[in-house]
């Protein structure tokens, strides 16, 4: 039996060059179906480009944190940084935005995959890693978020730009995709492969594969000084070095990311 393969990204972030370089990975390997889990917007510059390019190329989109609160055009935002990447979008894609689904649940090989962004009860409550096994089982019950119905056997999310894999064993199955366009301590995007036969009840061959795509992240930071945007000297580091903006200045500097991981 032939398998199927769907991509999912996530965390593109505004940033524009990064998501074409994997949207063209996906391409040179044939992949047709495209899931993606949220945060279209923030950090970079052009949110706008990278909303119009997702609805155009993914299957599947997802609500993330930045695409909840930032689109809220009720909301007035003390950071220029905020008002900015706000200001960018169309009306449009803020309504667009704020009303995609907070979860996507399919079968794939005997196996049932939900993904959302960031957690089971909310876009905004993150889980790192390095999580207890209280929360490793709380990314797979139903919540008023999720809402009823088969509990999964496997879950993919986003949100921490922290790419791992882990399994249980019930083959209760997490996983993280990472991010493609602000991705954490190894700046190169990534994005993973679901590859199993789509749909199906009956247990099949099964594999989850990550993917590293090199892109020109100069020509990036060209976009985003040509056009203006505010805190470029915080979005180098993050594309350019994948130290985070929030790390710079505290004690042991970049160091403070530099954990092992599973992947």
């Amino acid at each position: 039996m032939p398998l199927d393969r769907i991509a999912l990204i996530s965390d593109v972030h505004g940033n524009l060059t990064a998501l074409e370089a994997v949207l063209a990975d996906i391409d040179g390997r044939g992949i047709e179906r495209i899931f993606n889990l949220g945060d279209y917007v923030g950090k970079g510059p052009r949110g706008q480009a990278v909303v119009d390019r997702c609805r155009e190329r993914c299957e599947v989109n997802i609500l993330g944190n930045w695409d909840d609160f930032l689109p809220d055009l009720s909301r007035t935002f003390d950071s220029e940084a905020l008002r900015w990447w706000q200001a960018e979008l169309r009306e449009d894609q803020a309504e667009w935005l704020r009303a995609l689904p907070f979860c996507h649940d399919f079968l794939i090989s005997g196996r049932r995959v939900r993904l959302f962004h960031a957690s089971a009860t909310s876009v905004h409550r993150r889980v790192r890693f390095d999580h207890d096994e209280e929360e490793f089982l709380g990314m797979f019950a139903n919540t008023p978020a999720t809402g009823d119905g088969p509990l999964p056997t496997v879950v993919g999310y986003g949100d921490t730009h922290d790419p791992f894999y882990e399994v249980d064993r019930q083959r209760r199955t997490l996983f993280n995709t990472g991010s493609v366009g602000n991705s954490m301590d190894d700046p190169t995007p990534v994005y993973v492969i679901l590859e199993g036969v789509f749909g199906s009840e009956q247990d099949a061959p099964f594999s989850i594969q990550f993917v590293r795509v090199p892109y020109d992240w100069a020509a990036e930071l060209a976009a985003a000084e040509r056009l203006g945007m505010p805190e470029l000297d915080a979005y180098t580091s993050e594309i350019r070095d994948g130290i985070y903006r929030g790390e710079m200045g505290r004690p042991g500097g970049p160091e403070y990311h530099r954990r092992p991981r599973a992947v």
